[in-house]
């Protein structure tokens, strides 16, 4: 990780009035590929993971049972709750959480109702535009944690290199940003027990990777 996880926050803090009237096509059109790919049933939780102002978060909340979002920024969770009382949306929760503690299930779970009656079972896992921060190493540890919570698939939208890596590259910061290859990310989730069932390239440097694992009568 090129910066802090304290001034990773700081910077989004500082952005969260303005995000989201400030994404690329690009960013608009990997999150719409991840709410497709995620495609929760009604009796399904999802854990979305970096969920800044609740896009994917909000957008899942409509299909399924619950959906939990986790973030650094106070301040873009801040502009989420804000958006889920505007809508009236009460099956989504936000608080603080990393890749590598995503702190889950978390007080925000304790008392709810999900599925499979387990507040510590989540169904699909999504993350959009925040894995990238990582270095590959703890990529691979936040994939390797995304499949100890057993999901039955895993929707990862991102900034990645589908050729060499290059740190030319002018779709992102090489001062705060750390994007891997395909190749690494596909890797790193075989290890991890899933299978890549799934590859949408959005842009050079843009892709949607989508990973599930066998369920048990499959497995």
């Amino acid at each position: 990780m090129k910066q802090s996880v304290e001034e990773h926050a700081a910077r989004f803090d500082e952005q969260a009035d303005d995000y989201d009237d400030t994404g690329a096509p690009e960013y608009r059109a990997c999150a719409n590929l991840v709410i497709e790919y995620a495609s929760p049933d009604p009796t399904d939780t999802v854990l979305d993971l970096g969920t800044g102002t609740g896009a994917i978060a909000l957008a899942l909340a409509e299909d399924a049972e619950r959906v939990v979002g986790r973030d650094i920024s106070e301040e873009m969770m801040n502009v989420a709750h804000s958006k889920a009382e505007a809508r009236g949306v009460e099956n989504v929760t936000f608080a603080y959480g990393t890749f590598r503690e995503p702190n889950w299930p978390g007080d925000d779970c304790e008392d709810a109702s999900v599925s499979e009656n387990d507040p510590a079972h989540v169904d699909i896992v999504t993350s959009n535009f925040a894995m990238h921060h990582l270095d590959d190493a703890a990529k691979r540890d936040a994939i390797e944690t995304i499949a100890g919570l057993e999901p039955r698939r895993f929707v990862l939208g991102d900034l990645m290199f589908f050729d060499e890596a290059d740190s030319s590259a002018s779709f992102y910061d090489p001062a705060v940003d750390d994007p891997a290859t395909v190749g690494v990310l596909a890797d790193a989730l075989t290890d991890a027990g899933f299978s890549l069932t799934a590859v949408e390239r959005v842009h050079d440097l843009v892709g949607v990777l989508v990973a599930e694992r066998p369920r048990e009568d499959e497995a």
